[in-house]
């Protein structure tokens, strides 16, 4: 049934919804504004490109989030003065979040693939890591409650799918949940040995807040439309189907002009709406 499929949502900026606001408003479908990403926006004034979104967005009662910033750092970092700058890169993404109403705003995920090897050899390096993460992220989890915002951790080149799980649920906080890039689980997954994206689905669980859907091919953050690439497209959504949670599936391609066209392929795949 129709009606029983997920909602296929959107990852774009401003711009692009010029033309794909009334695709959007017609499905009423989850959005994630990625304006806001950019250094240069964060540092100037960005009012006016959230004006525009809620102009555009007039209509639109699916859910509104946005992805925050993460270029030049990361949430675990153990300098105490490059985390301040972090924390304000963060409550920047927040106040941006407080503007335009949104309700999630994505954080990178600090697991690389060096930890998998390598956290493990000492016994005290997961817990050093934890404790940054948290010294990182407290005041963003506090504000976020205030605000109705769900920080999404979403994995980069995450090898186990449970750390970012445990990590979540260490905030003991509704404000922090996981995200998962499908195109990064099958980066991971054919070059680094991690499981296959829809074990990633299910290691989350009733933390899976939000999902970017793109393709790729094993070896290189493509970011290609669902059907380019390699992933088992069923099997994910056969694992989001049964998923506990109602987590929201935004596409994020390289290429937004083809934004359409990729939830189209999921339409006539049945397996979104």
């Amino acid at each position: 049934m129709l009606n029983d499929l997920p909602t296929i949502g959107a990852a774009l900026t401003v711009p692009d919804l010029e033309t794909l606001a009334p695709w959007i408003i017609e499905g009423q479908r989850d959005v994630e504004l990625q304006d806001f990403i950019a250094i240069e926006m964060l540092d100037g004034d960005w009012n006016p490109v959230v004006r525009r979104a809620l102009d555009l967005l007039d209509g639109h009662e699916g859910r509104l989030g946005i992805h925050g910033p993460f270029w030049g750092f990361s949430i675990d970092c153990p300098d105490p003065e490059i985390r301040a700058v972090i924390q304000r890169r963060l409550d920047q993404g927040l106040d941006i979040c407080a503007a335009l109403g949104a309700t999630h705003m994505v954080v990178h995920s600090p697991f690389s693939t060096w930890d998998y090897n390598n956290l493990d050899k000492d016994e005290t390096a997961r817990e050093r890591q934890m404790v940054n993460i948290h010294l990182t992220l407290n005041a963003a989890v506090r504000r976020a409650e205030s605000l109705g915002v769900v920080l999404a951790i979403e994995n980069i080149e995450d090898k186990n799918p449970l750390d970012r799980v445990a990590l979540a649920r260490s905030f003991n906080s509704k404000a922090v949940a996981v995200s998962i890039d499908t195109g990064h689980a099958h980066y991971a997954h054919g070059t680094t040995g991690a499981p296959p994206v829809d074990y990633f689905v299910r290691a989350a669980g009733d933390l899976l807040a939000h999902v970017h859907i793109q393709d790729a091919d094993g070896y290189a953050d493509r970011h290609w439309p669902p059907g380019e690439g390699t992933i088992n497209w069923k099997s994910v959504f056969r694992a989001l189907r049964e998923s506990p949670s109602n987590p929201r599936l935004v596409l994020e391609l390289a290429d937004n002009s083809r934004l359409r066209e990729a939830g189209d392929w999921l339409i006539e795949q049945g397996l979104a709406r």
